[in-house]
């Protein structure tokens, strides 16, 4: 019952003052963001990148309240663009994006993100890489493909994030399940009504593999974004029994969660990528993390008893 508490907590400006000032934060921070600076994120691919892995770079910031800094957003992304074409990693990095970080909720959002990403998506292009929309609050679905779909028109490597807990998203993995379509499934980690969404994980898992099977059996390109051991075990026996090769899908796993399941599966030849954010806004990336994994709670709560 906690989660949806802690999900409402990520917008609280209250509580976020409270927890950035507890000494115990910056520790439980740094195991899942790659540090506040492009150079420490860069620092962190390189590590990863030496050990097999790919990775998806996050500049961390939502939710901006002016389109001074939805450019700001625009102009960090730019920048981890130069970075990657200077360290030659294109062809092992590429970026996510939140929409909201580039103004989509601020009037005339739309067509104000459409707008700020583009050149983003431009960059990547030149760099040899490319960019994957993150998916949001379910208020912001239907924006998000709609951009998708005109930056597919030029850039048809974009790619996409669907949640299993929402109950449109079965039918949106048929719209996206098409020749060369990069479409990462996720279960789902924002706090959403009955009314749009399930409620019980058991019912999130069985959409997981519903939606998984629409994407493996498309012509698309699946990345599946989950550390449920059951849900790695259900996609590599999938693969196997729709006779998709390793380079045909990948694995994604947050960065500082399952670090030994993820070499695990470079091991076994799959490949598999770590979403890694960096930046100074992650307050609400934490909670969430929080809210997703019991484990990660009860770590921070003892911790900050303890420290108090």
């Amino acid at each position: 019952m906690l989660g949806p508490v802690l999900l409402a907590a990520s917008r609280s400006a209250a509580i976020r003052r409270i927890v950035s000032a507890a000494p115990v934060t910056r520790p439980m921070v740094d195991r899942f963001v790659a540090g506040e600076r492009l150079a420490e994120s860069m620092a962190a691919v390189r590590g990863l990148t030496s050990r097999g892995l790919e990775v998806t770079l996050d500049h961390l910031g939502e939710d901006v309240t002016d389109r001074s800094e939805a450019l700001r957003s625009r102009d960090a992304y730019l920048a981890l663009t130069e970075a990657l074409a200077g360290e030659g990693l294109g062809a092992r990095a590429e970026m996510s994006v939140k929409l909201s970080a580039f103004g989509q909720a601020l009037p005339g959002g739309h067509d104000l993100a459409l707008a700020n990403v583009t050149p983003v998506v431009e960059a990547a292009a030149e760099a040899g890489t490319t960019v994957t929309l993150d998916m949001e609050d379910h208020t912001t679905v239907d924006s998000t493909l709609a951009i998708l779909g005109e930056l597919r028109t030029r850039f048809p490597q974009t790619g996409a994030v669907v949640q299993s807990y929402l109950f449109r998203t079965e039918d949106d993995c048929r719209a996206l399940a098409g020749e060369g379509s990069r479409v990462r499934l996720v279960k789902g980690a924002y706090n959403e009504p009955a009314s749009v969404a399930h409620q019980d994980k058991r019912e999130v898992d069985r959409a997981f593999v519903r939606c998984l099977k629409i994407l493996m059996s498309g012509e698309g390109y699946p990345m599946i974004g989950s550390h449920d051991p059951r849900m790695v075990a259900i996609a590599q026996d999938m693969a196997h029994r729709l006779g998709r090769k390793k380079d045909e899908y990948e694995f994604q796993m947050l960065y500082g969660i399952r670090p030994a399941e993820q070499e695990r599966l470079v091991a076994e030849g799959h490949r598999m990528r770590v979403y890694v954010p960096y930046g100074t806004d992650w307050y609400g990336y934490f909670m969430r993390r929080l809210a997703e994994r019991p484990a990660n709670l009860a770590f921070f709560l003892r911790s900050l008893v303890g420290r108090g």
